[in-house]
């Protein structure tokens, strides 16, 4: 479908010659020649509620530059860029998780700034004087009168600043300060040349990325520096300019192997000095991956939100790794500067990533990545692969070159076997199963809890291989977070099942038996009178006086009747349990019918979720535990259920445009972007595409009309289509459903019909069809 068709279907005007952009209260138009998917990206969503890597501006999808204005520092949660904050403490390039630096500031000087401007720098600024697209960030700063504008590459920031005729110019370099969630020390800057600077900082240590990490940068800019001042007490420089400077481009290449390698990055990515072609090569880029999924039909903001959410999920989880392929490797005693692997051209393979935890991605972008940006997905298992290759294991949340053992569990275990499934990764399966298992067996990441860096005790996994479970509170003590041993134990179960499938298709025969039976460790933690997950401690005796609705009471960021229904691979056994399949039904439906009263969600933040009452939650799509369960009446026989729920979730929880709320929760770089976009297409995956057809679980679709464009390097087909006659916020009911003219089973497809391509067509109804 063109694009004129979507702004049609959305009530914007195909003849308008200007296009809307975010800014403050109101969208901000500026001139350009077509319109393309990112604009209609909403930028600002949920920023009030923000977290250091959770807003994006100036940076393309999953680029190891996240250039943009930082309101917040010395913050992790609420850090960064946040919409009710009305003051710029400077524009920093690293934005990532457990990890920030490179903060940059242009400034006019009055004659008694110079004794000041190293600790008042700070500048009001207005939204109102403020554009933001993927891409670019465009900002007045009011104590300067400077407009600052932003944009970059994938290794490049790349700022253009135009300041007042008359006043002294200058840029401070705020390279030792505390700016999200660690501090910037031993910052160094020297002058090379008239036109170019280079220098580095240390990134300190965290108690989850215990081992520091050196940024280098190289500055180029088109106006000569005159000279640069340091600050005894800060350390921090100030670069002058000359008067007569009206307007300065100033590239940033960032690199954390080495001064050359942030140059090389620059003169790969950036050698010219055209700062809107750069901006408009930004928009190009994420149009074109935006634009994999056409959508009609809904509101205009349903169309918003719908590409807000999908530029969500591509924007987390960052590229670490050079342009010619140097990346830090801190998996060892001692630091070193690792090597991809070059093709015949001499670029690297793939990229190497930093990443949060793929805690939840099971339910996220296991689904979306598969399906429509597949290249990423097998990228991504490369870089998790090269980490075991480095540092024998495969990480679950690396940062700065080691991982930072982020949740629990073997998290990255059915990502990787999901990309098996779907054909993404062929090659060297034996390697990699054998690295996988790994993680599965002592010696392994199960056995660390959250951020367990120097044991490995707090898994809990001698107990689970001994007792089936794992208990709570753990005997020897505490370790590390997250040390509950209901959710441990539920989640070592479904990873468990994962991994016996790839085992099943490698004819590992042993191997599959094996953790099929370990799979089935749940159930040893339902307790069949109370109709509960219920948590045991060592002597195998239920938790006394115990509540399910009690947050965080052996369960992970959850409550017990949140993650009851945490079996994904296994519903039909966990129904059994229950009492059968009516009784399952009957159950789920009544947490959603209290649920409802709160919006399915615990508050409007993630740390609203420890508040006393709306803790009590029986269902919370804001956190990752729980975020499957509307789908989860489709495997006990009641789709009208879906998709009545999910429609529901969709309209109360995940709808609208405002800087005030938007994921309700847990933004966890991109995870909670692709449930929505799942939820709003209606497709989803319960075991998260690692069976051997992958297959896919049909829900009701929010728009009249969906089209993926297929990755033809991995899939035979060319679109896959998703019709909904008669579609509507009331007819959310599935009556009939067709693909490719054929009755479908099941409301299910499997990933090779969906990849072959075709056209699901679904006929609505407002009437349930059980």
């Amino acid at each position: 479908m063109e694009l004129n068709k979507i702004y049609k279907t959305g009530r914007i005007g195909i003849g308008l010659t200007l296009i809307f952009l975010v800014s403050c209260n109101a969208q901000k138009t500026i001139s350009l020649k077509k319109k393309q998917f990112s604009d209609m990206v909403y930028p600002l969503l949920d920023t009030e509620n923000s977290r250091w890597f959770y807003f994006s501006s100036a940076s393309r999808p999953f680029g190891m530059v996240n250039l943009n204005p930082d309101t917040e520092i010395n913050s992790d949660w609420g850090g960064g860029y946040k919409y009710t904050t009305d003051t710029v403490k400077g524009f920093s390039h690293v934005h990532e998780w457990q990890m920030s630096g490179v903060s940059i500031m242009p400034v006019t000087l009055a004659a008694k700034d110079k004794q000041t401007i190293f600790k008042d720098f700070y500048s009001g600024f207005s939204h109102k004087n403020e554009t933001i697209t993927p891409g670019y960030h465009s900002v007045k700063l009011d104590r300067y009168q400077i407009t600052a504008e932003l944009t970059s590459t994938l290794r490049v920031g790349f700022h253009k600043y135009t300041f007042p005729v008359k006043a002294q110019k200058a840029i401070l370099f705020n390279l030792n300060t505390i700016l999200g969630p660690c501090e910037n020390t031993n910052g160094k800057l020297e002058k090379n040349n008239d036109y170019e600077l280079s220098g580095s900082l240390v990134l300190g240590t965290n108690f989850r990325r215990p081992k520091p990490l050196t940024v280098f940068f190289k500055i180029k800019t088109n106006k000569p520096v005159t000279f640069i001042e340091r600050d005894n007490v800060t350390g921090n420089y100030l670069v002058n300019l000359n008067k007569t400077t009206e307007q300065l481009l100033m590239k940033v290449g960032i690199s954390y192997t080495s001064i050359e390698s942030a140059n090389n990055n620059i003169e790969t990515e950036l050698a010219h000095w055209d700062f809107n072609k750069t901006v408009a090569d930004s928009r190009k880029e994420w149009s074109s991956l935006l634009g994999r999924i056409k959508i009609e039909g809904g509101t205009e903001t349903d169309q918003r939100r719908f590409y807000t959410d999908l530029w969500h999920a591509l924007q987390g989880r960052k590229m670490i790794s050079d342009a010619n392929g140097t990346y830090p490797d801190n998996t060892g005693d001692k630091f070193r500067v690792g090597h991809l692997p070059l093709d015949a051209d001499g670029k690297p393979k793939f990229n190497h990533y930093n990443s949060d935890a793929f805690w939840g991605a099971q339910w996220t972008i296991n689904n979306l990545w598969g399906l429509v940006y597949p290249e990423i997905m097998e990228e991504f298992v490369y870089s998790l692969m090269q980490y075991y290759k480095d540092g024998g294991i495969i990480p679950r949340g690396p940062a700065g070159g080691n991982d930072t053992y982020v949740m629990t569990g073997a998290s990255a275990t059915p990502f990787i076997v999901s990309a098996i499934q779907k054909g993404i990764v062929k090659k060297d399966l034996e390697e990699i199963y054998i690295a996988l298992k790994k993680n599965h067996m002592p010696g392994g990441i199960m056995e660390k809890a959250g951020y367990e860096h120097n044991t490995n005790i707090g898994g809990g996994l001698k107990y689970y291989l001994e007792k089936g479970y794992v208990p709570y509170p753990l005997p020897e003590g505490h370790f590390g977070s997250h040390e509950d041993g209901a959710s441990q134990t539920l989640e070592y179960a479904y990873q468990d099942w994962t991994l016996a499938q790839l085992a099943k298709k490698l004819d590992h025969e042993e191997d599959y038996n094996y953790f099929m039976k370990r799979s089935k460790n749940y159930q040893n933690v339902f307790d069949s009178s109370t109709g509960w997950m219920r948590p045991k401690n060592v002597e195998g005796k239920w938790r006394e006086n115990y509540d399910p609705y009690q947050y965080e009471n052996g369960f992970i960021e959850s409550n017990g009747a949140q993650s009851t229904w945490f079996v994904p691979h296994d519903i039909e056994g966990l129904a059994v349990l229950i009492g059968g399949k009516e009784k399952a039904v009957a159950k789920l439906n009544a947490q959603f019918e209290t649920a409802k009263n709160q919006n399915y969600i615990s508050g409007t933040s993630h740390d609203a979720e420890l508040h006393p009452e709306f803790s009590r939650i029986p269902v919370n799509f804001g956190n990752q535990p729980s975020m499957q369960t509307s789908n989860i009446f489709t495997l006990l026989g009641r789709p009208d259920l879906t998709q009545y729920w999910t429609r529901n979730v969709v309209k109360e929880t995940f709808s609208g445009l405002s800087p005030a709320t938007g994921y309700n929760g847990d933004e966890d770089q991109g995870l909670m972007g692709s449930l929505n976009v799942l939820l709003k297409v209606g497709l989803f995956q319960m075991n998260g595409g690692t069976d051997k057809d992958a297959v896919y679980q049909i829900g009701s679709p929010l728009f009249n009309k969906i089209s993926i464009d297929l990755n033809p390097k991995y899939y035979s087909g060319k679109t896959f289509v998703i019709k909904a006659a008669g579609n509507s916020t009331e007819n959310v009911y599935i009556k009939d459903l067709k693909f490719n003219h054929k009755k479908v089973q099941n409301f299910s497809l499997s990933h090779q019909d969906i990849t072959n391509g075709g056209e699901l067509i679904l006929e609505m109804s407002n009437k349930p069809n059980p």
